[in-house]
C-alpha cells in the first residue's frame, strides 16, 4: 500500500459535535535494529520486535467542535498539563493532517498517562503515539469512515509512524515487522504488520527485564542520531547486516533455537550502538555500567549455561531476554549481580505474550 491509500475520502465525513475515545498502546523492543532514514520517518532496513505486556501508554482523547483556523489542543500527562508534549503533538499534526483532516475542525483535550516513568529505557514515543494514533483512527470511524479491523490496525500503524517511527510497530501484539524485507511476505516501509510466521512456543511467552541506569537526558537525540547515519562510513555494510540477520531470524523464531536467537539480538544492540561510535561527530548513549552489565551477562550465562541475552535501545539501559521457564534462576541472578548497577537499586519487570 502506498501513502495515498491512506488518505481518507472526506466528503463521507459525517461531523459530530463532541466526542471522547480512550486507547492503549503497550511500548516494544527492537530484535533487529533499524538506525537510519530517508523520507518521513521511513527506515533504511527492516525491523523485527517485541511488544510488551505491562508497559503501555493509555490516552483518552477528548473532541469538541470549532470554527477557528489552525490547531488547538490541550496536553495532561499524568494529569499535569505538559507544553513540550503539546509541542511534539503539535508537530505530528502537521504532518498526518492529509491523513486525518478533522483534526482542523476540532478542539482535543488530551490525556495520557504511563504505566511506566519516563527516562526509564523504554519507548514511551512509541507507546504513547501508537495510542494516540489508535484513538484518531476510532475518531474517525465515528465520523463515517468505514475500515475493515485490518486496515483500521494497518492505518493506525502508518498514522503513528509520523509521529514516532518506532510507534508503527506498538499497535501490535508479540512480535512485529517494519520495513521492506524480500523475505517476509506483506512487509512494508509505511507500516508495521504482525510478524506472519510460525513462532516456536518457547519465544511466545519471553521475559523481558529493564535495567535503569541512568536518568540523564540523551547527549543527543534519536533523531539527529539517525541523521548521522546518512553520512556513516559503514552504512551500507550496516544495513545488510540488519537483513541478513532479519532472515536468519525467520528460522531461528521457528525452530526455538534460543542460543542463536540470543547471538542475533546482542549482535544487532552492539552493532546499533557501533553506528553511533562511528559517527561524525561520534557519540556514546552507553552508560559504564551498561558495559559492566553486559560482562556480568557473559560471565552468568558461561559458567550457569542459562539462555540470559540482552538488547540495548538507543540509550543505556539494558533490557534482559530470557525465556519464562528459566525465571526463577535468572531472576535471582539479577537482583543479585545486576540490582546494584541500576538507579535506586531498581528495575522494570515485564513480559511478551502471544494471545
Amino acid at each position: 500500500m502506498k501513502s495515498q491509500d491512506f488518505l481518507p475520502n472526506i466528503t463521507d465525513y459525517k461531523l459530530i459535535e463532541s466526542g471522547e475515545v480512550t486507547q492503549k498502546a503497550s511500548s516494544n523492543i527492537a530484535l533487529i535494529k533499524y538506525w537510519g532514514k530517508v523520507e518521513v520517518q521511513i527506515p533504511v532496513n527492516t525491523s523485527i520486535s517485541y511488544t510488551l505486556s505491562n508497559c503501555y501508554t493509555k490516552t483518552k482523547v477528548k473532541f469538541k467542535r470549532k470554527n477557528t483556523q489552525g490547531f488547538e489542543i490541550t496536553v495532561f500527562l499524568d494529569g499535569v498539563e505538559s507544553v513540550q508534549f503539546k509541542e511534539k503533538i503539535l508537530n505530528f499534526f502537521e504532518i498526518a493532517q492529509p491523513f486525518i483532516p478533522f483534526i482542523q475542525s476540532y478542539s482535543f483535550e488530551i490525556h495520557t498517562e504511563n504505566t511506566f516513568p519516563h527516562s526509564s529505557g523504554i519507548a514511551s514515543s512509541a507507546s504513547g503515539f501508537a495510542a494516540l494514533a489508535l484513538c484518531f483512527v476510532d475518531i474517525e470511524k465515528q465520523l463515517g469512515q468505514i475500515y475493515s479491523p485490518q486496515f483500521s490496525s494497518i492505518k493506525a500503524s502508518f498514522i503513528a509512524r509520523l509521529g514516532s517511527g518506532s510507534a508503527c510497530r506498538s499497535i501490535y501484539e508479540g512480535l512485529v515487522v517494519w520495513g521492506n524485507h524480500y523475505a517476509i511476505k506483506d512487509s512494508n516501509k509505511r507500516y508495521a504488520i504482525p510478524y506472519p510466521y510460525e513462532v516456536h512456543a518457547v519465544f511466545k511467552n519471553f521475559c523481558d527485564t529493564i535495567l535503569v541506569l541512568e536518568k540523564n537526558k540523551k547527549k543527543i537525540s534519536s533523531t539527529k542520531g539517525h541523521e548521522l547515519m546518512n553520512t556513516n562510513p559503514y552504512k551500507e555494510a550496516r544495513i545488510h547486516s540488519a537483513q541478513e540477520n532479519a532472515k536468519e531470524l525467520i528460522s531461528v523464531l521457528k525452530e526455538g533455537d534460543i542460543s542463536t536467537f540470543g547471538k542475533i539480538v546482542e549482535h544487532e544492540a552492539l552493532s546499533l550502538h557501533a553506528m553511533m561510535m562511528t559517527s561524525d561527530p561520534a557519540f556514546i548513549l552507553m552508560h559504564e555500567n551498561t558495559l559492566v552489565c553486559i560482562k556480568k551477562i557473559w560471565k552468568f550465562r558461561e559458567a550457569s549455561g542459562l539462555p540470559l541475552y540482552f538488547t540495548l535501545d538507543a540509550g543505556s539501559s539494558v533490557h534482559l531476554l530470557y525465556p519464562q521457564q528459566d525465571k526463577t534462576k535468572i531472576e535471582a541472578f539479577i537482583q543479585e549481580e545486576l540490582l546494584p548497577l541500576s538507579i535506586e537499586n531498581s528495575c522494570i519487570y515485564d513480559k511478551v505474550v502471544f494471545n
